[in-house]
């Protein structure tokens, strides 16, 4: 098995996510249904469109208490910090490209098809199994065979991951989508 030079693999920090969050609502004097109400009206046009359910504060608070979160949800509440994911990445301050900008016709959103591209590529190069690049990833095999046929989310820790594995910006799998 060839690993190549990539970037160490390490965890997001879901409670430093959530110690923004919550810094900036106190700081705000917002309730958590105010930040909640303030995160989805950053999509104001998209959401007025598609007629989405809206996230609510237990989905925002429930970061603290599980240490994780969907990468969808991570990015609404990254783009109301305006911070980039590496930003919440462990030691030094990771060199980062900014996320989409997006306007209230969009919101962020993960190409789980291009990430699962990315990393079948690559795995592909390093003559990894899927079993090998789960270990690696301290995940399941199903867990990144799965990735393609996700209907919408991955737990961010998972796709940070895999970013981290490729040695690529979150920001190059991220757009400004209508959906």
């Amino acid at each position: 098995m060839n690993t190549g030079a990539r970037a160490h693999v390490t965890d997001i920090d879901i409670r430093a996510l959530f110690d923004a969050l919550d810094a900036q609502r106190l700081e705000r004097d917002l309730s958590w249904q105010g930040v909640a109400d303030e995160i989805w009206n950053q999509s104001a046009a998209l959401n007025a469109r598609r007629h989405d359910h809206p996230i609510g504060p237990a989905t925002l608070r429930g970061m603290a208490t599980r240490g994780n979160t969907s990468c969808q949800h991570a990015l609404v509440a990254l783009r109301w910090l305006d911070r980039s994911p590496e930003s919440f990445l462990p030691g030094e301050v990771k060199p980062t490209r900014a996320l989409p900008s997006a306007g209230p016709d969009r919101r962020l959103r993960w190409d789980l098809g291009r990430l699962c591209d990315a990393l079948d590529e690559r795995r592909r190069e390093d003559r990894m199994t899927w079993p090998e690049l789960a270990r690696e990833l301290r995940c399941t095999p199903s867990q990144l065979t799965g990735i393609r046929t996700a209907r919408f989310a991955i737990g961010m820790t998972l796709a940070m991951r895999i970013v981290g594995w490729l040695g690529r910006p979150a920001a190059d799998f991220i757009d400004a989508a209508e959906w």
